[in-house]
């Protein structure tokens, strides 16, 4: 019998309910709204806050609950698409993430809005690696999927940015509850238009790997719960050092299972592969340098400059379009891996340094130019990292080669936001101190604003180390041979090239 295939070998014939363009339509409307939900929440903290009466303490878990679900459910994800069928499991992700997403609109107190976001976040976890792993489905190899893929990383890329505008926007002129609402309809049209553009998947007989499932589950949970505590309480505190504790006992226990199991959860031959494994690391650089300039920069803007919650949703803007530039640009330098994994890491590397240098007189220019570079960067990496995570699996191993990039961009932005956010806290404090000390112990408004921004470009910097990082295990570990790309044929799809960005 003929063993499974790679994703490479799916055969390219397209019938005549297969439709290239729709397909990427589709997943691509799935992905933005998934990656908004992220950050537009974010900005409509305050007035959540302010609407269902909530605690200081309790605000975070807006943000844990759906990246604790999130990140801990996606392993679990991505192999349920390669055994139940990933257009099955697609769909199933998107209907869970917009009824959570009504509820959550819906909402009247404090549990019921956390409980809708920790929901979303399962929803997302099962929904987001079967949309990558539907690309290598459903695209043919070379350009067209390459170009999907550029438009996929363009979604997960700048939708961060939109994500900051938007939750503005409903904020200020319409209501809070619209950064849940404004899922529903996209959702509903995702799922009136998947069985038509895509392509289901084969199913495989071989059973979930359960006691592999909830090990990795419940180890990742904790890792990110952990990681959540450390930014918000300290290192040291039990609520930190418990969670982390008993996430390495339960990561342990997930290998040992993995070993001896008939049909693993992760097969450990998908690390073997040394591009692979580098794609995973360089992604866990790259998100951990991300999350976090979203995070601080957004603060900067408002706490130390001053801007509204939309002036500073409108400041990121830029960034979309350089995302979207840069990822149609590196889906056409395909054939040359190598170019866009050294080139991107550098030139967001250099817009963090430049983010470093912002004081408490930077102007809007200052910001926007250090933007755009980190744009360009991430736009320039996530396509070859997307295509080399995916590139040569197996047909039922492709959702999970995807989960895991998508769990490295997870697990890496909560490690960066907890440790940064350590590393920024503990510089501002030592910088209020020693301005304190410097006029008698008494802190004006002004030397507030210069210790904070003190805290935040070291934070700055210390995210442009994490990208020379990636720019490093680019230079060693990927070994990607340059090979040209077979040309488009437009006789797979007349309707392509209308569906995609930089195209």
């Amino acid at each position: 019998m003929p063993g499974p295939r790679s994703v490479d070998q799916i055969p390219t014939e397209s019938s005549g309910t297969h439709h290239l363009g729709l397909a990427l339509v589709v997943i691509s409307a799935a992905q933005l709204m998934i990656v908004l939900d992220a950050t537009v929440t974010n900005v409509a903290l305050p007035s959540i806050q302010r609407g269902l009466h909530f605690s200081t303490n309790n605000l975070q878990w807006l943000i844990t609950a759906y990246s604790i679900t999130f990140g801990g459910l996606l392993l679990f994800g991505g192999r349920s698409g390669d055994l139940y069928g990933k257009r099955r499991m697609f769909m199933v992700g998107i209907s869970i993430f917009a009824v959570a997403s009504l509820l959550g609109g819906l909402a009247t107190d404090q549990a019921w809005i956390i409980l809708t976001r920790g929901l979303q976040g399962v929803g997302g976890a099962i929904a987001s690696p079967t949309a990558l792993a539907l690309i290598a489905s459903n695209f043919p190899e070379g350009h067209p999927r390459s170009r999907a893929m550029g438009v996929y990383a363009a979604m997960s890329g700048g939708g961060g940015a939109v994500g900051l505008l938007l939750g503005g926007v409903f904020t200020t002129y319409i209501s809070w509850r619209w950064v849940f609402f404004v899922n529903v309809p996209i959702a509903a049209i995702v799922l009136a238009l998947a069985p038509r553009a895509l392509r289901e998947s084969p199913k495989t007989d071989t059973r979930l790997d359960v006691p592999g499932a909830l090990t990795a589950t419940a180890g990742i949970i904790s890792l990110v719960y952990g990681l959540s505590n450390a930014s918000i309480h300290s290192w040291t505190s039990l609520g930190t050092l418990v969670p982390l504790g008993l996430s390495v006992a339960l990561l342990a226990s997930f290998a040992v299972i993995e070993t001896r199991a008939q049909a693993p959860l992760l097969p450990f031959r998908i690390f073997a592969d040394r591009n692979r494994s580098g794609a995973y690391v360089i992604m866990l650089c790259i998100a951990t340098a991300m999350f976090s300039m979203f995070f601080f920069l957004s603060q900067f803007l408002q706490n130390v400059l001053g801007y509204s919650p939309i002036k500073a949703g409108l400041a990121f803007l830029p960034m979309t379009g350089g995302i979207v530039f840069a990822a149609g640009l590196a889906s056409r330098l395909v054939g040359k891996i190598r170019v866009p994994l050294l080139i991107g890491p550098a030139v967001a590397a250099i817009g963090l340094g430049l983010l470093s240098r912002l004081s408490i007189h930077t102007t809007y220019l200052e910001v926007v130019i250090p933007l755009i570079l980190i744009s360009l960067g991430v736009g320039f990496s996530f396509v070859p990292l997307t295509l080399t995570a995916v590139s040569g699996v197996r047909t039922d191993e492709a959702g999970l080669a995807s989960a895991l990039l998508n769990t490295s961009q997870q697990v890496g932005g909560g490690l960066g936001l907890a440790i940064l956010a350590t590393v920024s806290i503990s510089v501002t404090k030592a910088r209020a101190q020693q301005l304190a000390s410097s006029s008698h112990g008494h802190l004006t408004h002004a030397m507030q604003n210069v210790a904070l921004a003190h805290g935040y470009t070291t934070a700055f910097l210390a995210g442009a180390c994490i990208a020379l990082l990636a720019l490093t295990v680019s230079a060693l570990v990927i070994r990607v041979k340059d090979v040209p790309v077979p040309g488009h044929d437009p006789e797979i799809d007349p309707d392509f090239e209308l569906a995609v960005v930089g195209g």
